[in-house]
């Protein structure tokens, strides 16, 4: 039982290590190595679950997705679009050198991103906060 918890957590730290720098790069996605986090850190440690499920970037690009199945448009947005500029930028950087197949690859990843978050993540809409009438 201890080396399967051990496991879980090896493999939580991994994907959470994974997704983090798939902030920055975009060739990684991000949204499923923190899925994976929170599936490992679960049956790892109810401890390391509660401290994941806490973080703000959870809360920011997670929690929604997790609670509801979708995420709200500004989220998607925001996705899409750090992920359009910075594979934007290594596909020019790479078609001026003239370096055509990394260029399709990344081309083939952005499409895939952009017909996933398009059709495979559902939209939802941002819940009002009403304001008591005294």
């Amino acid at each position: 039982m201890r080396i399967k918890r051990l496991i879980f957590l090896i493999l939580g730290c991994i994907c959470l290590a994974l997704g983090c720098i798939g902030i920055a790069l975009p060739v990684l996605p991000t949204v499923p190595f923190f899925l994976a986090t929170v599936f490992f850190f679960a049956n790892s440690s109810p401890r390391l679950h509660n401290w994941f499920v806490g973080t703000k970037m959870y809360k920011k690009h997670l929690e929604s997705y997790v609670n509801k199945r979708g995420m709200l448009m500004k989220t998607k947005l925001t996705i899409v679009l750090s992920v359009t500029l910075l594979m934007g930028i290594g596909f020019f950087m790479m078609l001026r050198k003239a370096i055509y197949v990394p260029c399709i690859i990344l081309a083939v990843v952005w499409l895939c991103h952009i017909i996933y978050f398009t059709f495979g993540v559902k939209t939802i809409k941002e819940e009002k906060k009403q304001i008591p009438v005294a």
